[in-house]
């Protein structure tokens, strides 16, 4: 065998013969994550999703026409009466008072007490959950189709006509605008004064609530099969299309990744230029809400009865089945307790998790306490400071997010044995390996500046997989290269290179900037080589200067060989 076998490396690494399968006799056992077990389920007759205040109390609306306010174990603190049902979610302002909706057309404002405040009647059954204003006043819509803008005295200060019911939870942007969808096809947009701004139309119904990202833009879903994003300006981004409707609500990461699941059993994560990221086959429809915790889990129930985790690279981490449907959103406490509601109003709590990540829209209406607007950056710090802080203990006693053999706990009874992760995603994979210290001299002389080999070096190191590709830090890779970086976003990268401007793509792992090794090789004038002995890496040569990544390949993503007469004999994976 020749020593060098040269490839298209981005053929090799995107479309080649790597692949997550189990590795054959002699390797390692294909690592597993254990499940969480719930550690109390209580039926409490939960009807509209879980609110949490920050004392880590919860607030629902219960199938008794009751509004309930428990503690974080579930034990009533106190309950109110309403003269029917709510599917809405609770809102709690900074000031502890509970903003609440039902389907008797009323709108409820309830002291931390258990006392009305006040109270007012619209013109039709409220479904949506209302929208907290920075101001203290809310936005709530409709059934029969207005959008009224009360006082937080109760008063009605402005109506808007849609002419269509309003089944979506109005979202508020941080210049005021107001977003909806409604059941004429359309997501709306009305300034602070109730005038309207826009109309987009989708191809279908808007059941699904609007979430905003960190620049305005605007995401949800529709009937029509397909998840959308919008401008400020009301203009088509982009739109991706699933193939079944979209009633869930999307999220937006920490990562600025848009986060929905549809009907056809399938969770799409998407970036924001509308490329997918990655798609994980929940296999039963999904119309709740996801959740992202801190350490980039995302957290989301489906219609069968069956709660997901989902790694950061759409891996699956562990299920809990439940047998009983889910439709409602993950409430997650700032304490790291994870609450879900099962068909019938069982109320099913997960202790000592970790709390939400901190992000533009991170779970269903922005907040735990259900505000559904864009936080003040003064709110959004303060928020994530004290959540951090309420989180300290907690984190303190989890283990790290790594694989484990080790079953599931047999004592309960809805939790279900971890599914396995795929091969590609290993604990060397998922997690850089430290960089090597930058070499250093006696102490009276300066460090010596890194070699390209040491750069590549130390970008191999740090090395980490993701949706089957292999990812370098981006600092590294182009220091060994002689790549000078012009412009860099949590996207793309423009590095200059003989004269000319060259972009690659660019994803973010734990606030470091990291490119495709593949994409290096369509710089202009590389050429690559892959190195046939075990563990010796891959070759890059550009404008004279040489280097070598050494990458142990056949560990980060296990070989398969392509079948000689792929029409006649069946793919077999190779013995290391």
């Amino acid at each position: 065998m020749r020593n060098i076998l040269t490839f298209s490396l981005s053929l090799l690494l995107i479309g080649g013969g790597y692949s997550g399968a189990q590795r054959t006799s002699g390797a390692p056992a294909t690592p597993t994550f254990t499940a969480p077990k719930v550690d109390w389920l209580k039926e409490l007759r939960v009807l509209s999703g879980v609110s949490v205040a920050d004392n880590g109390d919860l607030v629902f609306m219960g199938s008794d026409n009751r509004i309930h306010r428990t503690d974080s174990r579930g034990v009533e603190i106190w309950n109110f009466a309403t003269s029917d049902i709510g599917r809405a979610n609770p809102v709690i302002t900074p000031q502890g008072m509970v903003i609440a909706a039902s389907y008797d057309d009323h709108v409820y404002a309830i002291n931390a007490a258990g006392k009305q405040v006040w109270k007012v009647k619209l013109d039709g059954d409220i479904f949506a959950t209302p929208a907290l204003r920075a101001d203290g006043s809310v936005i709530a819509a409709t059934a029969a189709g207005t959008v009224y803008a009360l006082s937080s005295q109760g008063q009605i200060l402005w109506t808007y006509k849609v002419g269509a019911g309003v089944f979506s939870s109005p979202a508020v942007a941080a210049d005021g605008t107001i977003y909806f969808g409604a059941q004429n096809n359309r997501m709306h947009a009305l300034t602070p004064a109730g005038q309207l701004k826009w109309a987009f139309a989708a191809g279908s119904l808007v059941f699904s609530s609007p979430a905003i990202d960190r620049s305005g833009n605007i995401y949800f879903g529709s009937s029509d099969r397909k998840i959308y994003a919008v401008d400020p300006a009301g203009k088509l981004r982009w739109t991706v299309k699933t193939s079944l409707f979209v009633n869930a609500s999307p999220i937006v990461t920490s990562d600025d990744l848009v986060v929905v699941g549809s009907y056809d059993g399938k969770v799409y994560a998407i970036n924001a230029t509308g490329e997918p990221e990655w798609t994980y086959e929940a296999g039963t429809g999904i119309a709740a809400a996801a959740a992202q915790l801190s350490d980039g889990t995302i957290v989301v129930g489906d219609l069968s009865g069956t709660l997901h985790a989902i790694g950061k690279a759409g891996q699956p981490l562990w299920i809990i089945k439940t047998g009983k449907k889910i439709d409602t959103g993950v409430a997650v406490s700032d304490q790291g307790s994870l609450y879900f509601t099962t068909e019938g109003g069982g109320l099913n709590a997960i202790l000592k998790q970790r709390p939400l990540a901190d992000g533009p829209w991170t779970t269903f209406r922005g907040v735990p306490a259900g505000w559904g607007r864009v936080l003040t950056p003064q709110e959004a710090q303060t928020r994530a400071q004290a959540r951090r802080a309420a989180a300290t203990a907690t984190l303190a006693t989890l283990p790290s997010n790594r694989p484990s053999n080790t079953p599931a706990p047999s004592n309960s009874p809805v939790t279900t044995p971890a599914r396995p992760a795929p091969a590609a995603q290993t604990p060397a994979a998922q997690t850089p390996a430290a960089r090597p210290p930058a070499p250093t001299g006696p102490v009276a002389q300066p460090a010596p500046a890194a070699t390209p080999e040491q750069l590549a070096a130390s970008a191999a190191a740090a090395a980490r997989v993701a949706d089957g590709r292999v990812f370098v830090p981006l600092r590294e890779a182009a220091g060994a290269l002689g790549l000078s970086v012009s412009s860099l976003t949590n996207r793309s990268a423009t590095v200059q290179v003989l004269a000319r401007s060259h972009n690659l793509t660019v994803r973010t792992f734990d606030r470091v900037p990291y490119v495709p090794l593949a994409a290096l090789s369509t710089v202009p004038g590389a050429t690559v080589q892959l190195l046939s002995r075990p563990g010796s890496g891959v070759r890059l040569s550009l404008a004279g200067r040489t280097v070598t990544f050494p990458l142990n390949l056949p560990k980060l993503l296990p070989f398969v060989a392509p079948p000689e007469f792929p029409d006649v004999l069946p793919t077999t994976a190779s013995r290391s």
